[in-house]
């Protein structure tokens, strides 16, 4: 799957574009109790509602790819006999009109799903005739496949905030009541996935919208596919293999490695046929980090962490979500107040030697147009600085009003 494959789905998603022909859904409470169950085609809902809905089934294919978004593939024993595939494909034929299924389905994401508080489940059908592309990749009018799937999002349903406002039916302000409402969606799937413009039955698409902490039991238990690793995942574990050998708050060291890492990527970018992932192994790691100037008997722990972490080729990391771009902007400010700092203290190099740092013992300023009238005279035997004042003039003295 990629992002045009995502990108072709999710451009349907519009009031002119979908073919969405059933929507169904369960609200639990935070006791896991069903308060209510719906099976409805979109031509029975009101039009403001239909659009709300086609708004959640767009957020479930929203994010990165491979972070938000992963395509995770079925064993081969479930997809042979197991139980959550053949409820899948049972889901998918029943066109969510058979009531008895979407219960069973229902059943299992309230056991297995850890949400605390209310959530709403909802399920859509769609329909999408794949049209043919010319050589020019341009829509045609003729269809060669058509993709039947559906679409799962789970939705936390939480209270609305206490508020002051006029109540229409007091005639007076007051507090307003408190409704429940849905929350943007927490979890999400695609059955079966859409790739290389065609149904894979194979593998489902799952979405997350926190990556750092993805609910894997969803994935795991409810639709029982092969769990992988996040990008958001693997840059936090490098991030602590890193930092168990190298002091968290040495900035310079660790923008270092992500410059030497930044550098890594575009080097082996442009080796490679375009569009093609930057793999990076533990000794590409190692390299990297004694670039940086880490130890080699660091370099070699951190390397241990990272090909005992990454110990499978399902969650091998691409060098680009290793990276953390945070530190690549720290970097590129840090040089910026280097090269800032130095022209600096270049150009004051060359007023000192200009003579220009020497410091007056008395400042004076006074309007230019009378800078010529300053002069200098002995009185009482003294030199002095003489300036003309006029009746109006005022002065200061290191910031004091002078008499004069």
């Amino acid at each position: 799957m990629t992002k045009k494959d995502i990108q072709e789905i999710k451009r349907r998603y519009t009031k002119d574009k979908h073919n969405f022909t059933r929507i169904a859904g369960c609200y639990v409470d935070n006791e896991k109790n069903k308060i209510i169950s719906f099976s409805e085609s979109p031509e029975q809902m009101a039009e403001d509602d239909f659009f709300k809905y086609l708004a959640i089934a767009g957020k479930c294919l929203s994010g990165r790819l491979n972070d938000n978004i992963l395509q995770l593939p079925f064993p081969d024993t479930e997809i042979l006999n197991g139980e959550r595939y053949d409820l899948l494909q049972r889901l998918r034929k029943s066109e969510l009109k058979d009531q008895e299924i979407l219960e069973e389905f229902f059943d299992i994401v309230i056991e297995n799903y850890t949400i605390a508080g209310n959530f709403l489940m909802l399920l859509f059908r769609d329909v999408y005739d794949i049209p043919m592309k010319t050589k020019d990749q341009l829509d045609t009018d003729e269809s060669e496949y058509v993709y039947d799937y559906i679409l799962g999002a789970i939705c936390p349903v939480n209270l609305s905030k206490a508020a002051l406002g006029y109540r229409e039916d007091t005639n007076e302000i007051g507090a307003l009541r408190r409704e429940w409402t849905v929350s943007p969606v927490e979890s999400g799937f695609m059955f079966p996935s859409f790739s290389e413009r065609n149904a894979d039955f194979n593998t489902v698409t799952v979405y997350q919208k926190n990556p750092k902490a993805p609910h894997r039991e969803f994935f795991e238990n409810c639709l029982h596919a092969t769990s992988r690793l996040t990008s958001s995942e693997k840059k936090t574990a490098f991030e602590q293999m890193v930092n168990k050998s190298l002091p968290e708050d040495d900035k310079d060291i660790h923008c270092s490695i992500a410059d030497n890492l930044s550098e890594f990527i575009d080097r082996k970018t442009a080796e490679q046929a375009q569009d093609t992932p930057v793999a990076i192994s533990g000794d590409d790691v190692k390299e990297i980090l004694t670039s940086s100037g880490v130890e080699e008997i660091k370099a070699d722990r951190i390397k241990e962490r990272f090909e005992g972490f990454f110990n499978d080729t399902f969650n091998e990391p691409e060098a680009d979500e290793l990276l953390d771009k945070r530190l690549l902007k720290d970097k590129e400010l840090r040089d910026e107040k280097a090269a800032l700092a130095r022209e600096v203290h270049t150009l004051q190099q060359q007023l000192n030697e200009a003579g220009a740092d020497q410091e007056a013992d008395i400042t004076v300023r006074v309007p230019p147009e009378r800078a010529a009238e300053v002069t200098t005279a002995f009185i009482d035997e003294k030199r002095c600085l003489v300036i003309p004042l006029d009746p109006a003039d005022t002065a200061r003295v290191n910031g004091e009003e002078k008499a004069l």
